[in-house]
């Protein structure tokens, strides 16, 4: 392994060379606390910026293993070392001269949820910081005394304050893991109490704006009503008191901009763990809710929708259902369908963002379009038989339908923000129609989940299987796009990209014409249980712009992925 000096040696000799005399630069460097790794030089000022990794023993990091012992507490550390990296990155922000990206140094930037990610890892042995840095240039020449600069003062500095225990807010770090122990904790009681959600006394719902994920400074704090109050007594901060949400179907109803849609949100994302700050670090959700809506104009692959849709009038099979340009209706049908597929024991449903006769059919046009006529047995007919049947609760939004009143087990209302539970008054002004509907018929939830995804689902083009991603929105696998923007619970584009990597993964390891979409699935999550995010990508060094989907993500990449063969 060559050391600092050796580098510095080389970077004199190619000095106001042609940019490409960079790429002599990639390997690894002996520094006093950490080895530098230059795995990748960009060929271009104006290309991608250079992969760049730095690797501390952890005789030289020092973190106390207690402090990662387990799954969620390495996540934790993870997640704070990086911000922390971030932040003391930004403090260089512009000191650097030169054309295109010169100067530039990128670590992941975390959103307020905490998750797996590849920029920073750690294990008993050492702990590995990925970022970018845009080498210098002057047009296209090589500006050595520049990257001098940032290999040599600005990285050393950003290591000793982001990677080095001694060195970083050690309380800061502590109640972070602290944090997350005890939102597991509450994740774990759910089950325990029969519940499928909890709200904490205190939380702030409201985020700022539509296009910042930070608390509402002026909100209202969120606040139980007694008799639905839970209280938990957590393993660091102690008792803690909040809405419980039980398992089966409930109801939130309120008027316009009263705070429906707002608690469902937050619900929705409660299958992540928050950092401190946030206002809904307390707000947890079973972390196999799974948000469905409609999604006019999405592919479906053999699809069995049949529970929701038979007897199409042009006789089109709905057991094997295929479109490439799905309605409302079929659409919705096809995300609670593959929501099941993927392991779901909760759906969360908002009536704004779901196909109307899908949802419901009221009395009067019962009457007048016979059950003959109509292919769409209402959602509304069959969610309670979900649940009794598949223990598969609902969280639905209404606001437009007191039909839905007489299968709700539970009923809130929110009234300028705050939760009431108007339960047994829903039931006094319930008709019962719907529960007359249904009496005495033996519904049967049975799904064919038998898709056999067939090798050369992913086409190789003539560079292989090529992945861009689309911010959140989606990601290009050879130019064929995937559109995941109805696809809520995404919260960062970096799962994006693990998404597209793992799909490619999938492909070239693990797709044979034999495996169903939930066992290919289940590969890749054991595959990542064993070996870590880090090791579906097999680029020199790992890359560093990775963090973890969920199952049902990945599932709902592959369902939107109008190539797919299944078989």
């Amino acid at each position: 392994m060559k050391d600092l000096n050796d580098l510095k040696r080389e970077l004199y000799k190619i000095d106001g060379r042609g940019y490409k005399a960079y790429k002599s630069l990639e390997g690894d460097y002996k520094f006093s606390n950490y080895v530098l790794h230059i795995d990748h030089v960009q060929g271009d000022p104006f290309a991608s910026p250079s992969r760049i990794r730095v690797s501390l023993n952890s005789n030289l990091n020092k973190i106390p293993e207690e402090l990662f012992d387990t799954n969620n507490k390495r996540i934790a550390v993870c997640d704070f070392l990086t911000r922390t990296f971030n932040k003391n990155i930004n403090k260089y922000a512009g000191r650097v001269s030169g054309s295109g990206k010169s100067g530039i140094i990128n670590i992941s930037r975390c959103t307020q949820e905490i998750l797996d990610r590849t920029a920073v890892t750690i294990d008993k042995e050492k702990l590995e910081a990925r970022f970018e840095v845009g080498f210098p240039a002057r047009g296209r020449s090589v500006l050595a005394k520049e990257l001098e600069k940032i290999l040599y003062e600005f990285l050393p500095k950003i290591v000793e304050n982001s990677l080095i225990y001694n060195n970083i807010d050690k309380d800061k770090l502590i109640n972070r893991v602290k944090l997350v122990e005890d939102q597991e904790f509450i994740r774990k009681e759910l089950k325990k109490l029969d519940l499928v959600a909890f709200v904490a006394n205190g939380s702030i719902l409201p985020r700022e704006s539509g296009v910042s994920e930070k608390p509402l400074k002026e909100a209202k704090r969120f606040k139980s009503p007694k008799n639905l109050e839970v209280t938990l007594n957590l393993p660091n901060k102690g008792e803690i008191k909040g809405m419980g949400i039980k398992k089966g179907i409930t109801i939130i109803v309120g008027g316009g901009y009263h705070g429906k849609s707002t608690l469902l949100n937050a619900l929705e994302l409660g299958v992540y763990n928050h950092i401190e700050g946030d206002g809904r670090e307390y707000v947890i959700s079973n972390d196999d809710a799974v948000k469905v809506r409609a999604e006019d104009g999405r592919a479906i692959t053999k699809d069995d929708i049949s529970l929701f849709i038979s007897n199409l009038p042009n006789g089109k099979d709905t057991v094997k259902f295929t479109s490439e340009n799905a309605s409302g209706s079929t659409s919705q049908a096809a995300n609670i369908v593959e929501a099941i597929e993927s392991g779901t024991k909760l759906l969360l449903i908002d009536e704004d963002t779901s196909a109307t006769n899908f949802m419901i059919r009221d009395d009067v046009m019962q009457r007048l379009v016979s059950k003959e006529e109509e292919p769409i047995t209402p959602f509304i007919e069959l969610v309670k038989s979900i649940y009794e049947k598949k223990d598969i609760s609902t969280i639905l939004v209404v606001g437009s339908s007191g039909d839905y009143f007489d299968i709700a087990d539970t009923v809130i209302q929110m009234d300028a923000y705050e939760p009431k539970n108007v339960t047994e008054k829903a039931k006094e002004l319930s008709t019962g129609l719907i529960l007359k509907r249904i009496e005495g018929k033996d519904i049967k939830i049975n799904i064919n989940f038998e898709r056999k995804i067939l090798k050369g689902s992913v086409e190789k083009g003539p560079k292989g299987i090529k992945i861009k991603t689309l911010g959140k929105d989606g990601l290009s696998i050879n130019r064929e796009d995937i559109d995941l923007r109805s696809v809520e619970q995404i919260v960062d584009r970096e799962q994006v990209t693990a998404i597209g990597n793992l799909i490619k993964f999938a492909e070239e390891n693990i797709i044979d014409n034999n495996k169903t979409l939930i066992e290919v699935t289940d590969k890749l999550i054991k595959q990542i249980e064993n070996k870590g995010l880090i090791s579906i990508n097999t680029t020199k060094g790992g890359v560093g712009n990775l963090s973890m989907p969920r199952r049902f993500e990945i599932m709902a990449a592959f369902n939107r992925y109008r190539k797919l063969k299944i078989k």
